[in-house]
């Protein structure tokens, strides 16, 4: 079963991943983002794209989902650059994957 990917965030963003056949939700406050997490997470997407403005004002929302297989849900740089959330959901991850800290800090 194919699952779909979506990319959430600023519309400056986000609307280049248009083109590469993602669906695209643009957002410009945290309510609509948890609004747009949510039903999109009770949808038949597999993985989430969000940009880091996006998701820093939602990330207990988002960490809801951290237990669930689907969807995925990933941080991405937003056109105003990295807030290192990325970074640092990746790390996390690896630690408690193998039980240190085994990347290099910035």
């Amino acid at each position: 079963m194919r699952k779909n990917i979506a990319v959430v965030g600023e519309k400056d963003s986000v609307l280049g991943f248009r083109a590469v056949g993602f669906d695209v939700f643009e957002t410009s406050d945290a309510q609509s983002t948890a609004v747009i997490i949510r039903r999109l997470a009770e949808q038949d997407y597999g993985v989430i794209f969000i940009t880091e403005q996006a998701l820093k004002p939602v990330r207990a929302v988002v960490d809801k989902f951290k237990e669930y297989r689907t969807p995925a849900i990933i941080p991405i740089p937003g056109r105003g650059g990295s807030l290192g959330i990325g970074m640092e959901s990746v790390r996390k991850s690896v630690e408690r994957a193998v039980g240190a800290d085994i990347l290099f800090k910035e």
